[in-house]
């Protein structure tokens, strides 16, 4: 897999932002390990307003919870950085902002903590159509901190477009 770059991030958020315009739908965003990358992407692209609504940095625990609605039980059962809690992520921005896809991230950037069964890496980026069950996939990076975030962002962005032109 080659890196993911500012170029490949920006070429990833126009042809989101195309698709989105050609189907007038809307997007939102919840981003942990990423920390607002995926808007920072996405509101490059002139014009990105007429369909981005925004997006929630919820790097916490508590920020999940009170600000899209994760279940704690959910976190205390499966781990902050989970399959389950990538898809209530997303479940809950696209919720909150009555948008018709939901990006979420959640993961390890690294270089600290990791172990057997998450390692320093591991993301998990789900999507959420409006009345369709969300998509959530499972990625191990192995770059540096700024690398992985970079790999994460972009996934999303890729899924994003993949559940546009499915919909």
């Amino acid at each position: 897999m080659t890196e993911a770059t500012d170029r490949d991030l920006a070429d990833a958020a126009n042809r989101l932002g195309a698709a989105l315009l050609a189907g007038e739908w809307t997007l939102s965003s919840a981003e942990s390990s990423t920390a607002g990358l995926i808007g920072h992407a996405i509101t490059m692209v002139s014009g990105a307003s007429r369909y981005y609504v925004g997006g929630v940095i919820a790097y916490s625990n508590l920020a999940k919870v009170l600000e899209l609605g994760v279940a704690e039980d959910l976190i205390a059962n499966h781990g902050a950085v989970s399959a389950e809690v990538a898809e209530a992520m997303a479940e809950g921005v696209r919720s909150r902002f009555d948008t018709d896809l939901a990006v979420a991230v959640t993961g390890i950037a690294g270089p600290d903590a990791g172990g057997a069964a998450k390692p320093i890496g591991l993301h998990f980026v789900a999507a959420c159509r409006r009345g369709h069950p969300a998509t959530v996939e499972r990625h191990v990076y192995t770059r540096d901190r700024e690398g992985n975030k970079a790999e994460a962002a972009l996934a999303a962005l890729e899924l994003a477009i993949r559940e546009v032109d499915a919909g």
